[in-house]
């Protein structure tokens, strides 16, 4: 009997930015709750998320350290960075959150220009997770309380006020991870290796299509195939090719649910060399054929949950 340790789960939530917008809010009463109830697993999204937490009380984990959370505090996690947040056993928390685009934001406002020093501010706020108390830090804890209840509101215009408090938001934001002392490491191996499998995610997120080797993740690294596939799993507690076939498994639901294009087209467009390949991929994943799936398309982010992310090499 083997006794290699089972495999920690890890979600990827993907969500769909509105048409036209930059930024999207989960408010209101359903986001009142137990958090963390029977989950014991972390999950990272394809945005930023932008948390504020109103009241209760719990346990917020940023990679591989946890944190004790209560009311008045806020939090800045970059898109890819794991996390999860856990309310104390029979208590309740209310959060609010923000999902943005950052960097179309911060391209967008400027207009083009001195696109390095955009490059860098983008850096700068994908380099770690912060979780702040609006005491500490008034005027970041405000304008995230304000874009929010602009996003409540839905005035007109609001996308483009919300878009224009946030760009003054991730400054601020930048400045504090230029050299912050107090800042919160994701506990794995510092900002450093934090940017580096961000650059990685969203290479593959961008390239999925494409045939895409270890090697090439590695290169991009600048470190050996070896070492990137360990400290990429000991990151993502998945290896590269499990979270390859699991973005082109993901982007294949998008267009199964929203097209009526043939599934042999659908898979090569999500990067799959053969039909066969890809069917047999998308039913490990998904426990169905991707023509049964398509008649059932709901919840489909939800169905990730029961498996053991896995792939095959040679595709």
């Amino acid at each position: 009997m083997s006794g290699k340790k089972k495999k920690p789960k890890m979600e990827f939530r993907y969500y769909q930015m509105p048409e036209g917008g930059k930024v999207f809010a989960l408010l209101g009463e359903k986001w009142i709750q137990q958090y963390g109830r029977d989950i014991d697993y972390l999950h990272f999204h394809n945005y930023m998320e932008i948390g504020y937490c109103y009241d209760g009380s719990g346990t917020l984990t940023l990679g591989k350290k946890d944190y004790r959370f209560g009311g008045g505090e806020f939090t800045v996690i970059p898109q890819n960075y794991p996390h999860t947040t856990n309310s104390d056993e029979d208590t309740v928390s209310r959060w609010e959150y923000l999902f943005v685009d950052a960097e179309t934001i911060l391209k967008n406002a400027g207009g083009g220009e001195y696109p390095l020093r955009t490059e860098r501010m983008i850096r700068r706020l994908n380099s770690r997770a912060l979780f702040l108390r609006e005491k500490d830090y008034p005027e970041l804890g405000g304008q995230v309380r304000k874009v929010l209840d602009i996003m409540r509101m839905t005035e007109d215009f609001y996308q483009e006020e919300a878009t224009g408090i946030l760009t003054a938001f991730f400054a601020g934001i930048a400045r504090k991870n230029a050299d912050d002392p107090e800042r919160v490491e994701s506990g794995l191996e510092g900002s450093g290796f934090s940017l580096m499998i961000a650059q990685v995610l969203e290479y593959i997120n961008s390239h999925y299509s494409e045939p895409i080797k270890v090697k090439e993740l590695a290169d991009l690294c600048h470190i050996s195939e070896t070492h990137f596939r360990r400290i990429f799993s000991s990151y993502m507690d998945t290896s590269p090719l499990e979270y390859i076939n699991q973005v082109r498994i993901r982007m294949a639901c998008e267009h199964l649910k929203r097209t009526d294009e043939p599934v042999a087209d659908i898979a090569a467009k999500c990067g799959f060399s053969t039909n066969s390949t890809f069917n047999r991929n998308f039913r490990q994943l998904m426990g169905v054929t991707p023509m049964e799936w398509r008649r059932r398309p709901e919840n489909y982010e939800r169905e990730l949950l029961k498996f053991d992310i896995h792939s095959e090499e040679g595709w």
